[in-house]
């Protein structure tokens, strides 16, 4: 069994690790002074804009898209991996300084993998160039969005058009003002059998109806330069009926190939969280004395640190063997390993965070150290995409299924 990258990755997270050393840690600072101070919000910093630049130039660009598609760097899920792992070192600006930012990377999987020729020249285009940025609409306020078959939102057939009708929230990335494109899920055959009612559809965000009321915040953090998360309510929106992305009673199993590639990336870029908090941890215990002796070198210290270190690497093996299975034997065929890194990483990183803030005392949870926002990021990532009891009940159901159905034939 060989676990060292190939060359292609050794290559890549070589030229990535000295785009962060030399481009992305210097400019962290004047990144959180330009959000404090910008008069919008939910623009983009400028730091940001040069970074993209200057990625582009060295060849970090799309590199989230698999094998074979030519619209990427043509990586493998396994080769893209590491390099999710180093953006989340920085997550505020790594990964869209490459243009890897959810949700703009599900949005432009689903477009590649089920838009038409016309949908790929209106939207993909231009977000695989960076020029515009896109939201998912699927969470819903008023349903238990853990069971994504839960939806209320109704897309209407009449004419050539679609009637779209119902309120959304966490729209990550619509309040960017360079946000032009939501894809919506919501109800096309109420009747149909339970996963087959919903479908998708592409919405212009400037489509009459569209009525974007405001953003929520993560443990209240804005998350505003990336686009917030929204709160929409559509009212009438009608769009051609071209807009709609694949067939009709397709939305679900569509989602299940946008959330699956999604889940490893939200992964590593988790493990690349721990893995700046176990050295801030580790600098700062280092650094401050107390009882006559460095905290580095008390036991309960160096418990947090070892600890630390064996719940990192297990989780990466494990998200590492997902995308393998994922490039072997596709989505479906990892499914249980996507659940269970969806639990794993998560809770591992909080864990982590949170030993490196109490190492930090008081300073842990202010804004001098990137550590309390990055814990808030981290818990959401318990409930974003499937909360962990959601995942824990699909693995267990495909773990005893063989045991069920044989105690169903003895019976």
């Amino acid at each position: 069994m060989d676990f060292a990258y190939d060359r292609t990755t050794v290559e890549m997270c070589e030229r990535l690790e000295a785009f962060m050393r030399e481009c992305v840690y210097p400019v962290e600072p004047r990144f959180h002074e330009q959000v404090a101070t910008q008069s919008d919000p939910w623009a983009t910093p400028p730091v940001i804009e040069e970074l993209k630049r200057e990625a582009r130039s060295r060849g970090l660009w799309n590199l989230f898209l698999p094998a074979p598609h030519d619209e990427g760097a043509g990586l493998t899920n396994l080769q893209y991996a590491p390099l999710a792992e180093i953006t989340g070192h920085s997550p505020w600006l790594a990964p869209e300084a490459l243009n890897c930012s959810a949700p703009d990377t599900g949005n432009m999987e689903l477009l590649v993998l089920f838009g038409t020729e016309q949908q790929k020249r209106r939207w993909l285009e231009p977000l695989l160039d960076g020029r515009i940025r896109s939201a998912f609409s699927m969470t819903e306020p008023e349903l238990a969005s853990s069971d994504a078959s839960n939806i209320a939102t109704r897309i209407e057939r009449n004419g050539d058009e679609y009637v779209i009708n119902g309120r959304k929230w966490w729209s990550t990335g619509a309040m960017s003002p360079h946000c032009e494109l939501l894809i919506v899920m919501g109800v096309t055959d109420p009747d149909a059998p339970r996963h087959q009612r919903q479908s998708m559809i592409l919405v212009p965000k400037d489509t009459p109806g569209v009525d974007v009321r405001g953003s929520t915040t993560v443990f209240g953090y804005t998350d505003g330069s990336h686009g917030g998360h929204a709160e929409i309510v559509f009212g009438d929106v009608r769009v051609p009926a071209d807009n709609l992305l694949g067939g009709e009673g397709e939305g679900f199993r569509l989602a299940q190939e946008r959330l699956g590639p999604g889940r490893i990336h939200h992964c590593m870029r988790a493990i690349g969280m721990a893995e700046r908090a176990l050295e801030l941890m580790c600098t700062r215990t280092a650094g401050r004395v107390a009882f006559g002796a460095p905290i580095i070198e008390q036991g309960v210290v160096q418990h947090w640190i070892a600890e630390a270190r064996m719940r990192i690497e297990q989780a990466r093996l494990l998200v590492l063997k997902t995308a393998w299975l994922m490039d072997t034997v596709g989505n479906r065929g990892a499914r249980t390993e996507v659940s269970a890194i969806k639990v794993v990483v998560p809770q591992m990183a909080t864990w982590v965070l949170d030993r490196a803030i109490q190492a930090h005392g008081a300073q842990g949870f202010t804004d001098q150290t990137p550590l309390a926002e990055l814990y808030a990021h981290a818990r959401a990532l318990q409930v974003l995409d499937g909360p962990d009891e959601v995942h824990r009940m699909a693995i267990a159901r495909r773990e005893t299924r063989p045991y069920r159905d044989a105690a169903a034939g003895v019976a």
